[in-house]
């Protein structure tokens, strides 16, 4: 994942998590409406100082032999004294609720979907709207799906009334799948994201080069350019081996208007077991350029006409690693319940910047402090029903 435009690893912790959760109702072939089922997850990641938590809901129910509805309900409770909060603000706690509401429309090999997501916190409302289609063709062997999403979104700034901006973000999608044997599947997906409007984090600060102060260096408001564009494209493969077992591998490179670049590589495993279970593992390396306004440390207050101090827009690199496991409650079904799983992972995250300094230790001169990294877990528990 690239870096966000609102910049605070708080919000990008956040929407990792969000898309964690709206991930259980996975992606499904063109010609197949997603299947009846429920979700209940539990999320949590603490590192760097940040601690957020919170359950996600999801159905999904189809109807009249052509529609699937879903519903999501998902919540995230942020408590944060990162880095950035301790050196230039107080800790704080906020939540983040949301809504998400989608329809599915199934038309002989062509599937059309809808959705709409709000969500809500004390400072930065949003909403979006997405629409996408996919179909099938040479015997439900390719499956191309195209996709649009606008996003408008509201900013305020904690203890300011008056401070009141927008966003508005759209996104440009295609994607294509191929069956290339009975083990192997591949996958080519692009995208094209634009944003305009407040782009930066209302709290965040740079710093500069001031002899005046008794730490050699003063503060002031983060500028960024009302404008970004993104481009990512990501080629992905599955290979099942003949004991059940399956592979998986991504990369993804990433480019924007900030001259951000980006290249992520994921592997991944999974093994079913007799009994029920299915085991997991995945490893998965990031690594970014900074974008071309960001600076540690400026040589004096209001040196260029955008300046930022998010680390999130530094040169960094990050490896997470994934163990999980999966077991099989329901295996006959009980009831109305045809199936049920509970279902656990756990990621090790370690963040290394390359060019964004820990400012918790003093007494060395400006731009000479350590270099800032740490860890992070998250953890994800959630049960799934089919019915």
């Amino acid at each position: 994942m690239a870096a966000i435009s609102r910049g605070s690893l708080p919000r990008r912790a956040a929407a990792v998590l969000a898309a964690c959760a709206a991930a259980l109702s996975c992606a499904v072939r063109a010609g197949v409406l997603p299947e009846d089922r429920a979700d209940l997850l539990y999320h949590s990641y603490d590192g760097g100082g940040v601690t957020i938590d919170g359950p996600s809901l999801l159905v999904r129910k189809q109807f009249a032999d052509k529609f699937s509805a879903s519903a999501n309900y998902y919540v995230d409770r942020v408590t944060s004294a990162s880095i950035d909060v301790v050196t230039t603000a107080s800790p704080y706690t906020e939540e983040r609720t949301q809504y998400s509401l989608g329809l599915d429309y199934l038309h002989d090999r062509w599937l059309l979907n809808l959705g709409y997501t709000s969500s809500e916190e004390n400072d930065y409302s949003a909403s979006t709207f997405s629409v996408g289609v996919s179909q099938d063709f040479f015997g439900d062997l390719t499956t191309l799906s195209l996709g649009y999403s606008l996003g408008k979104d509201e900013v305020g700034r904690r203890g300011d009334s008056i401070f009141k901006d927008t966003v508005e973000r759209q996104q440009y999608r295609i994607g294509l799948s191929q069956i290339l044997t009975r083990n192997l599947i591949v996958g080519l997906s692009f995208e094209t994201i634009t944003d305009e409007g407040f782009l930066n984090n209302p709290y965040r600060q740079v710093r500069y080069i001031d002899e005046t102060s008794p730490l050699g260096y003063a503060y002031e408001p983060e500028v960024y350019p009302r404008t970004r564009t993104s481009d990512a494209a990501a080629f992905r493969l599955r290979y099942h081996l003949p004991y059940r077992a399956a592979l998986h591998g991504e990369y993804r490179w990433y480019t924007d208007s900030w001259d951000i670049g980006a290249d992520t590589f994921e592997l991944g495993y999974t093994h079913p077991l007799d009994g029920g279970w299915i085991l997991e593992a995945k490893v998965r390396l990031y690594s970014q350029t900074a974008a071309s306004f960001y600076e540690d440390l400026f040589p004096r207050s209001r040196f260029q006409n955008f300046m930022a101090r998010d680390k999130e827009l530094s040169t960094f690199d990050s490896r997470t690693i994934r163990i999980g496991a999966s077991y099989d409650v329901l295996r006959g079904g009980w009831k109305f319940v045809d199936r049920g799983t509970v279902n656990i992972a756990y990621d090790r995250i370690r963040f290394d910047y390359k060019d964004f300094r820990d400012l918790r230790v003093t007494g060395v001169p400006p731009g000479q402090e350590p270099l800032y990294g740490f860890d992070a877990n998250v953890v994800q528990v959630f049960v799934s029903f089919w019915f």
